[in-house]
């Protein structure tokens, strides 16, 4: 491995720095999640993912008639779908679906042996079914996390040869105070449901009834892995589709047939925006150990890659980074990312619970504290 995770200070923690010298878009290292999980609503409007690696399950052809509405739509160059239809497997039980055996083993390894449903018909009376449809009618999309990675979190420790190994592991991901965690976990859930923390506690409870988990089934543990999620959850997105289109534009083709291609793929786009709108991908929420430890720059010299087309992420480098040099990450999306100092300061504080002392927010210290986009986002409101 050619980072590692190092002690900083009491106030910072840890922090992930780097063993060698990396040159530009180089990749530090692949790291297989934790825990994964798809959205719920992502799920719910049929976007088919494998229920462990979140691997598209749709061929291209099927991804792209969903999402334009065109069920009668042929995709050239079948060839360069990466979905795997043959190798689709699906639990003898409860019917979830995995894009290969090896998935589906794994699952089943890690925490599908607890939270499988198995043949019953669905009421939607069981624990796991409500809680879910709690969720959901909490967070409508655009989403940015799951309570469902929760339970999946305590399966594992339930299912683990080592229960103590994998509550040490989670644990590592939690450092905050009582206080902080409680300000997160009402942060995560939204003012209007802040008051659905029992629920939810008590919907897990009944689903996950296991001695081994008990230090997280109180109130205060509960609200210390909302908190854990809410700070170190890691979206994930694949598509069929896009999929397609990065392989086609590797084909050998000639310059008619290129233009051809690029013109289908445009209007391919433009019909998803009339039909879907901006929500092409599967898309879910992981937790990493290594990727978790990196700290916030909003001038980051690293960012987090899905080149895999499933949950395992890549972190690239952004700019050369020295032996010794620490390795940074942005938790800000591009849009916060380019605004004022003041505005990723405030969205830092409330999402993260801390004030940013990067480079480029020192440098800005003098600069004005709003941006003409801020000043126009404030007349609109």
């Amino acid at each position: 491995m050619d980072v590692e995770i190092r002690f900083i200070d009491s106030s910072k923690g840890k922090g992930l720095f780097a063993k060698k010298s990396f040159n530009t878009d180089y990749v530090l290292f692949e790291e297989e999640p934790l825990v994964s999980c798809q959205f719920s609503w992502n799920a719910e409007c049929k976007y088919r993912a494998c229920d462990h690696c979140l691997r598209p399950l749709e061929s291209a052809e099927e991804n792209a008639r969903r999402l334009t509405g065109n069920f009668n739509l042929v995709l050239p160059y079948p060839e360069c779908c990466t979905t795997k239809k043959d190798k689709i497997v699906s639990c003898d039980k409860c019917g979830l679906e995995y894009c290969s055996a090896d998935c589906l083993i794994s699952a089943n390894s890690q925490y599908h042996q607890t939270l499988c449903l198995g043949t019953r018909e669905r009421s939607g009376a069981h624990p796991l079914e409500l809680l879910n449809e709690a969720w959901k009618n909490i967070h409508y999309p655009p989403e940015t996390n799951s309570v469902m990675l929760i339970v999946r979190l305590l399966a594992r420790i339930i299912q683990s040869e080592n229960p103590d190994v994998a509550i040490s592991q989670t644990l590592q991901f939690c450092h905050r105070t009582v206080n902080e965690d409680n300000e997160l976990a009402h942060k995560l859930l939204g003012e209007k449901f802040s008051d659905q923390i029992d629920n939810l506690l008590t919907l897990i409870k009944q689903a996950l009834p296991h001695q081994v988990i008990q230090q997280f089934l109180t109130e205060e543990g509960f609200k210390s892995l909302l908190a854990l999620i809410g700070t170190n959850g890691q979206g994930t997105g694949t598509s069929a589709l896009s999929q397609w289109v990065s392989e086609t534009s590797k084909l050998n083709l000639t310059d008619l047939e290129r233009k051809d291609l690029e013109d289908l793929v445009d209007k391919l786009y433009q019909d998803i925006e009339e039909h879907t709108g901006c929500f092409m991908n599967n898309e879910g929420v992981a937790l990493y150990m290594l990727q978790s430890a990196a700290n916030h720059s909003c001038s980051p010299n690293a960012e987090v890659s899905f080149s895999n087309n499933n949950n395992k992420l890549a972190l690239v480098s952004l700019k050369e980074i020295k032996e010794g040099e620490e390795i940074f990450i942005s938790y800000l999306d591009e849009c916060d990312l380019h605004r004022s100092r003041r505005s990723r300061q405030k969205v830092l504080m409330e999402n993260y619970l801390f004030i940013c002392n990067c480079e480029k927010c020192l440098r800005q210290c003098d600069e004005p504290d709003v941006s003409s986009d801020e000043e126009d986002d404030d007349m609109d409101e």
